[in-house]
């Protein structure tokens, strides 16, 4: 309970009828149904708390209690056969806006060799994202609009859902927990069967569940007492990390990510073959029997003709027995190409090893010759020019960024972010993406100099490869201020990040106002990261003006240091 008040909303979890406000009542109240049970079946209030009853006989030492036959629970615990926890991480959706944070859930470890086998434990809002109105879905989020439910699926169920279906490569963090610390956790869940509470996209989500279950399994952690304002699933990582409980750590590519793969390894000339093989529009022979075709690369095509067709039968873009029938060619004939080489993907950087979420920026320069000072903080999470070691490559989404200038005595607001999501998706062969930004807020980026609010949501075209990406985007966008401003913004931009420690990143934007104006923005930035949680920028940033019909230009020359933690 925090500050006397418990976190379950549902009438159900609790005995006492004022056992969510009073945890005295609802202890004496469980004593007393414990030692006079009204039934001894599934219904029995042993069988409904069992972590409950074995805290109480440890702590009161109670060794007489009726006799009760659990067979659901007891059903429950020897089809999980739980030995050990992993905590799992699917990382950001690219094209989600719900799931640019990626999130967290548990797998409950058997003494099965495949992980496959074992059950995922997991913590949603009881909604459909993709039925309901963006706006509103986000909104009910932030609010507790929504209850949130616990569930108890097959790991690979949730493999399809998050790998397979929604591209999200996934990490999986195995944890120094013991078979007593496991089970006890597995009661305590239990217990929670079919109970609901209020769901909140910033609190009281997914991973801050998570984190409460590891703490029953183990009540020495203190992971909630990392988060006050927001729980994020990749920091959850982070505090699992800090506590030391994680002992190893395992890479599963998603179906993204291995068709990538198979694209740098098919020759140019044969890539568009597995698009063909999987939209029915060419035939398996005109591979399979073609002598110009060396045979790795057959086994590469045919491999890929798989992956493409399971994640289009995922996406629901094929029916069922058309793809029952063409998996069923496409796999026999790769079945005749004998074994060849294993798809080596390279592990991309851990993302327990990047940066932490809130940031704090100091910093000093000069603007037009005037030396000025920069101070900012942002509570979540991480933009394009911070260092993307363990992030999601061409994602952005900021909360509440706030950056303050001050010279001559003067504080002025640079900028205040409410919302920024930006998703540069790389396009490729197998995969043509839109990318979109939109950002709500307050910035300098007017024709004048005053800040004044603005909102754009925009959409465009971004390619990439070792070295970087780029991008193009045309941005609509409005500001109030004294009046009303609205324009369209062309945009081009490049970020490079071949290497781990530094990126740089261009962008150029021309502006078309309804009052007839231009305006040109460049912004260039030269990143360094110095340490895991430090990084060093030097930044560029070229602004026109129009004062009173009178053309000016704003030059600012900028290095900042910030923290993050």
């Amino acid at each position: 309970m925090e500050k006397g008040i418990s976190e379950i909303d549902d009438d159900r979890f609790f005995i006492a009828k004022d056992g969510k406000t009073n945890a005295n009542s609802e202890l004496n109240a469980t004593i007393d149904a414990l030692f006079n049970e009204s039934s001894f079946d599934d219904n029995a209030t042993a069988c409904r708390f069992p972590a409950r009853k074995d805290w109480l006989k440890k702590e009161l030492n109670i060794t007489q209690l009726p006799e009760v036959v659990c067979q659901k629970y007891n059903t429950i615990v020897n089809r999980l056969n739980p030995k050990s926890v992993t905590l799992v991480f699917p990382s950001a959706h690219i094209n989600s806006p719900a799931s640019m944070f990626g999130h967290t859930f548990l797998r409950i470890n058997s003494a099965y060799n495949s992980k496959l086998l074992s059950y995922a434990v997991n913590y949603a809002a009881d909604a459909n994202p993709d039925e309901e109105n963006g706006v509103l879905f986000a909104v009910k989020g932030l609010f507790g609009g929504y209850y949130g439910r616990y569930s108890l699926l097959p790991y690979y169920d949730k493999l399809k859902e998050y790998r397979d279906s929604e591209q999200r490569d996934i990490w999986e963090y195995d944890l120094d927990l013991s078979e007593e610390e496991v089970l006890r956790m597995i009661k305590h869940i239990w217990e929670l069967n079919e109970t609901r509470s209020y769901y909140y996209f910033f609190t009281e989500n997914c991973s801050y569940n998570m984190l409460w279950l590891l703490e029953t399994a183990r009540p020495s952690l203190h992971l909630r007492e990392y988060f006050n304002y927001q729980v994020i699933p990749l920091e959850t990582a982070h505090a699992a990390n800090l506590e030391n409980i994680i002992i190893k750590n395992f890479f599963r590519p998603s179906k993204r990510t291995t068709l990538l793969k198979y694209e740098e390894l098919i020759d140019k000339k044969y890539i568009k073959m597995p698009i063909l093989l999987s939209d029915s529009k060419m035939k398996i022979d005109k591979i399979m029997n073609n002598s110009d075709i060396n045979t790795q690369q057959k086994r590469y095509i045919m491999e890929a003709s798989i992956e493409l067709l399971e994640y289009k039968f995922s996406k629901s873009e094929i029916e069922k027995k058309r793809y029952l029938k063409l998996f069923h060619e496409l796999s026999k004939a790769r079945a005749t190409l004998g074994q060849g080489e294993k798809l080596d993907i390279k592990t991309p950087p851990n993302p327990i090893e990047s940066h932490r979420a809130i940031k704090t920026t100091i910093g000093a320069g000069l603007r037009d010759g005037d030396v000025i000072g920069f101070l900012g903080i942002r509570p979540a999470y991480h933009d394009l020019e911070d260092s993307s070691y363990g992030f999601l490559r061409g994602t952005q989404i900021e909360f509440m960024n706030l950056e303050l200038s001050y010279s001559d005595d003067d504080l002025e607001v640079e900028n205040a972010t409410i919302l920024s999501i930006v998703s540069l998706a790389q396009r490729s062969e197998f995969f043509e993406n839109f990318s979109w930004r939109t950002k709500f807020g307050w910035d300098r980026n007017s024709l004048d100099s005053t800040t004044s609010f603005i909102g754009t949501v925009g959409i465009g075209l971004s390619w990439g490869n070792k070295m970087g990406y780029i991008y193009i985007m045309a941005d609509p966008l409005f500001y109030l201020g004294g009046e009303v401003k609205s324009a369209i913004g062309g945009s081009l931009g490049a970020v490079f990040d071949m290497y781990s420690y530094m990126n740089t990143n261009i962008e150029a934007t021309r502006r078309w106002y309804d009052s007839g104006d231009t305006q040109y923005l460049l912004g260039i930035s030269q990143n360094f990261k110095v340490l895991q949680n430090i990084q060093l920028k030097f930044k560029y940033d070229y602004k026109e003006r129009n004062y009173f019909n009178q053309q000016d230009s704003e030059n600012t020359f900028k290095i900042n240091v910030n923290y993050y933690f």
